[in-house]
């Protein structure tokens, strides 16, 4: 049994260790590429200014417009009690002032987390669209694309990844973040990561 328990163990910490390297490839990989949209995904916002984290994601989506990968950028969150705006709303102001015309922005600005964000997308692009297999380019974190990924394949998108390469997530934190999204890309891919959301919400 302690020969089992060992193996089990040795096991599980080679799928995390495998999860880590996925999550910190990934948001090394610049899948760019034409799509049917731009995702970016939201952080915060304060009172209707981007936080230097969603900023960076932002700017990251400002550069890709131009060379014409996708006819839309859809932009995503929700807003916490008390605030004014919501990410999708101080997200859209951001982008109009950078370039992007407003008539091809379209708002999830109902989404609290990645997996109710995402699921929304997937609902609004497949009305828009008549697909319901749209494929989509998810600008966000490094730390952050593998499990995106992962979450709009799963709401029935075929998404790919382009990660802003000016995170203010740096350093430790970086560590720190890519650490616990291994451990939730593990779990998401045993459970479902509609499952976990609930169970973390």
């Amino acid at each position: 049994m302690l020969f089992a328990a060992s193996l089990g163990c040795v096991a599980l910490l080679g799928y995390f260790l495998v999860s880590f390297f996925q999550v910190y490839a990934t948001g090394r990989d610049d899948q760019v590429r034409s799509v049917d949209a731009i995702v970016v995904m939201g952080a915060a916002q304060y009172d209707g200014r981007p936080s230097p984290q969603l900023a960076a994601r932002l700017d990251h989506v400002a550069e890709l417009w131009p060379q014409g990968f996708a006819p839309v950028v859809v932009v995503t969150g929700g807003n916490q009690a008390g605030d004014r705006f919501t990410e999708a709303e101080a997200s859209t102001t951001y982008l109009v002032e950078r370039g992007v015309p407003e008539a091809s922005i379209v708002l999830e600005d109902r989404g609290t987390t990645s997996f109710e964000s995402l699921e929304r997308v997937a609902h609004l692009l497949a009305e828009s669209t008549g697909s319901n297999d749209s494929r989509v380019l998810v600008v966000t974190d490094p730390y952050h694309s593998l499990r995106s990924r992962l979450i709009a394949d799963e709401v029935g998108m075929t998404a790919y990844v382009s990660p802003t390469t000016t995170s203010v997530v740096t350093g430790v934190g970086s560590f720190e973040r890519h650490f616990w999204e291994a451990g939730g890309v593990a779990i998401g891919r045993v459970m479902g990561f509609g499952r976990l959301s609930e169970l973390t919400d």
